[in-house]
């Protein structure tokens, strides 16, 4: 009985919070301008705070004129001033703990601050948020009759003497409150696992007997656990496993390359899919609507919100005022973590701005995220390069798109890449080039990991001239003509793959 009580309890509780939701739905002009003036009062003696005089800044076009906009790049010192233990220069807390996020150009990963203010009020909040949109969605929902089965990053939280890093989901379940903990499934000390193939039989020796009804994780790792589910379980399905599964919030990477194989899983099933959009920097959206492909803008995370043009990135910054629909912007946030007009790198569109719901569109560089991956243009070209240079090649041009994984089958990138002459070992060149990648990007080492997500790259060998005669063919000679170096669907590869099983002209 006491199951079933805290159900009802829980679902009532969570569902008096959309009434807030309704607040900054009507208000959001309002509402995001009460959250710049609450960041800028809370940190005018900060550092940052006096040397910008925040106290004078009394309206957004201020703010505008007189805070820079910068990328992770212009603050990487004073992050890491924060993380040997100095205090106050962008945030007035204390700040110990560091999300771990993929590489730039100057280092391996990135270290985002995360404050205990983005903590409770932004990640915390999120996730209440994302099940009272559920339970206010689905009211005959019995969703903590049961468990959540949450599938983490496979990094351990770090002590830096004077701060810990590690995954942002490592940092949030370590910091879980009780009432999240209480109905999650595996246990805190499985999560934070860190040796990833151990974690996976920890997960199903504590989960599989448990009434799971809901799951949360990004796409292509929840793939290797439902196929490491059904190969112990010998089940058909993972419904003849977790029976009474209601939901999949999702995020991280795009859904839709996953959508037909997760039917597969789930035949015949009434199971739902909510996504969110979250990042290391913050938790910015939440599907509010069943059967959508659509998430709510939330605005009273202690984030404020400005957006570029991406067609013109030279045109002005707008506030979320002035956007329209349909335009691709390059997102910029002002967050409780201490982060001011950082540009976050993410592309998003709004679908609908009464209310403000967006999509994702990508990145504001060609990039491939199909695993979580995240591999930057930046990453390849010195990894091509170096592989090159060991073996006395020079490439003349390449492409790269994912292999998205179908059943059992890992993922891979496969690279359409012209020689000026080919590699005598082709596969000491792939081995070359995989294991550069590892070094400099964290996030697709991990998704290496033993090839449970991606296996080695495919290397396609390009006639001469192949990217020129396309280029030629599709009236795109020119200098601002250039092939996509990274994309993360195949549209291109397989148009490329076409043009190059051509005879050659």
């Amino acid at each position: 009985m006491a199951i079933p009580l805290f159900n009802s309890i829980a679902s009532w509780f969570l569902k008096k919070r959309i009434h807030q939701i309704e607040l900054f739905i009507k208000y959001p002009h309002e509402v995001q301008q009460e959250v710049l003036q609450d960041l800028l009062r809370v940190s005018e003696q900060t550092e940052i705070g006096l040397n910008y005089q925040f106290s004078s800044i009394t309206n957004y076009e201020v703010f505008k004129s007189r805070v820079p906009l910068v990328a992770y790049e212009d603050i990487a010192k004073d992050i890491n001033r924060s993380r040997k233990g100095e205090a106050n220069i962008f945030w007035p807390t204390p700040i110990k703990w560091f999300a771990k996020s993929s590489g730039t150009t100057d280092s391996k990963s990135k270290f985002i601050p995360v404050s205990v203010e983005a903590l409770e009020h932004c990640h915390y909040k999120a996730g209440k948020d994302m099940l009272s949109f559920y339970f206010n969605n689905n009211p005959e929902s019995e969703l903590f009759n049961g468990k959540n089965l949450r599938l983490g990053g496979s990094q351990e939280i770090y002590d830096n003497s004077t701060s810990y890093f590690g995954d942002l989901s490592a940092i949030i379940i370590d910091n879980m409150p009780f009432w999240a903990e209480i109905s999650s499934t595996p246990s805190h000390k499985v999560s934070l696992m860190p040796e990833w193939e151990a974690k996976m039989d920890a997960i199903l020796k504590e989960s599989i007997n448990e009434n799971v009804t809901s799951f949360a994780g990004v796409p292509s790792w929840m793939m290797v656990l439902f196929n490491k589910v059904l190969e112990q379980t010998e089940k058909k399905n993972i419904l003849e496993v977790w029976p009474n599964l209601e939901v999949f919030f999702h995020g991280g990477v795009s859904f839709k390359p996953y959508k037909n194989q997760y039917s597969n899983f789930f035949p015949g099933s009434q199971l739902k899919y909510y996504e969110t959009y979250n990042a290391s920097e913050g938790f910015f959206g939440i599907q509010d609507q069943n059967n959508s492909d659509e998430m709510l803008l939330m605005l009273d995370y202690g984030i404020f919100y400005e957006f570029i043009p991406v067609d013109g990135m030279d045109q002005d910054i707008v506030p979320l005022a002035g956007v329209s629909l349909y335009t691709n912007y390059a997102l910029v946030i002002t967050t409780n973590g201490g982060l001011w007009r950082y540009k976050l790198g993410d592309v998003i569109k709004f679908t609908s701005v009464a209310p403000y719901r967006i999509q994702v569109v990508g990145r504001t560089k060609h990039f491939i995220n199909a695993f979580g991956e995240e591999l930057m243009v930046e990453n390849a070209d010195f990894a091509l390069s170096k592989a090159a240079q060991a073996l006395g090649v020079h490439i003349i041009d390449f492409t790269a798109a994912p292999i998205f994984m179908k059943g059992k089958t890992s993922g891979a990138h496969q690279w359409l890449v012209e020689f000026d002459s080919q590699p005598e070992n082709m596969e000491r060149f792939t081995s070359l080039l995989d294991e550069t990648l590892r070094e400099v990007n964290s996030d697709y080492d991990a998704k290496r990991y033993k090839n449970l997500t991606m296996r080695l790259p495919e290397i396609v060998i390009a006639q001469p001239k192949l990217f020129y005669n396309w280029l030629s063919e599709n009236k795109k000679l020119g200098g601002q003509h250039k092939v996509p170096r990274l994309s993360n669907n195949r549209d291109l590869m397989e148009e490329l793959l076409a043009f190059n099983a051509k005879k050659p002209l």
